[in-house]
């Protein structure tokens, strides 16, 4: 009986030819990965260039003098960056207290939120209700009303208990959210709920329990809904303007607009104001960029 005698790869002749075609052929994948590659560099450079390019001009035109800002010739760059801009601008207008003001009501606002938005969100999650889900229904249904249509009677409401001007009617009217709610809500409903069971039967009560042990575990919640409080706060706009009068209670981006006069020399320190109204906002954006976007996928997918 013959026995076969196996060979080895290494005692294996492969044509030349065979190779020569797979080294083509693995050239060829490496190409079209690394051209892949690059247009994608590029498509995101040219979108990342378009978006910026507001932020870029407000930089450059509050580096110039009001004579290149009115010359009619396009030049991004000034031929002189004139840094003392930002100086004149706290010296014409008291930024400083703008910026306090705003940092003291994008402070409070998130804050609110950040504790109003959880504690709504676990009764609708984990406390038993017959008509819990009408409820939640009609708390999504305030976020399709749009603010302008809201903004003269609830103006009317608070010029009448004398609020106006003051810190509490630039705060209260935005302690809650309703998208703040089912943020927090989406996120809950990935938590297990027999832990919530095994904590009530430990005697823990709710509040203990969310503030000990929700709340806690609830960290990319609570990341994303606090960054996006404080830029929605920051920038508010509408609502600061008619209800606040005088330099003590007005935001940054009040003052900022009314710093804009007649003369030419008012329009660069009122850019120079708009770079320090950016600058709280794109650092806490840069900051919790991560935890923003890992917050608002977290519950996206179950399981």
């Amino acid at each position: 009986m013959n026995q076969e005698i196996p060979i080895t790869p290494d005692e294996m002749i492969i044509p030349q030819a065979m190779i020569d075609e797979q080294e083509k052929l693995r050239k060829r994948a490496l190409l079209k990965e690394r051209l892949s590659k690059a247009g994608l560099l590029i498509i995101n450079t040219l979108l990342a260039l378009v978006t910026l390019f507001p932020l870029i001009y407000a930089v450059t035109m509050s580096l110039k003098t009001p004579g290149e800002i009115y010359n009619t010739e396009f030049k991004l760059l000034p031929e002189t960056p004139q840094f003392s801009n930002y100086a004149d601008a706290f010296r014409t207008a008291p930024l400083g207290r703008y910026i306090w003001n705003s940092f003291v009501v994008a402070t409070s606002i998130t804050i609110g939120q950040l504790i109003s938005g959880s504690l709504a969100a676990f009764s609708f999650e984990f406390l038993e209700s017959r008509f819990k889900e009408v409820l939640f229904a009609l708390v999504l249904a305030t976020m399709m009303v749009p603010g302008e249509a809201t903004i003269v009677s609830n103006y009317l409401q608070v010029a009448q208990w004398g609020w106006l001007d003051t810190y509490h009617v630039l705060i209260i009217p935005y302690l809650t959210s309703a998208s703040t709610i089912f943020l927090f809500r989406q996120f809950y409903k990935n938590f297990p709920f027999t832990l919530y069971e095994a904590a009530k039967m430990d005697g823990c009560s709710n509040l203990r329990f969310i503030f000990t042990i929700l709340l806690p575990l609830s960290k990319p919640a609570l990341g994303a809904t606090a960054v996006n409080a404080f830029i929605n706060s920051w920038n508010m706009y509408m609502w600061p303007l008619m209800v606040s009068g005088s330099d003590n209670y007005r935001t940054v981006q009040i003052g900022v607009s009314m710093m804009q006069s007649v003369d030419s020399q008012s329009i660069v320190m009122m850019f120079a104001g708009v770079v320090f109204c950016l600058l709280p906002s794109l650092l806490i954006f840069l900051i919790g960029r991560k935890t923003l976007v890992k917050g608002l996928f977290s519950g996206s997918v179950k399981g």
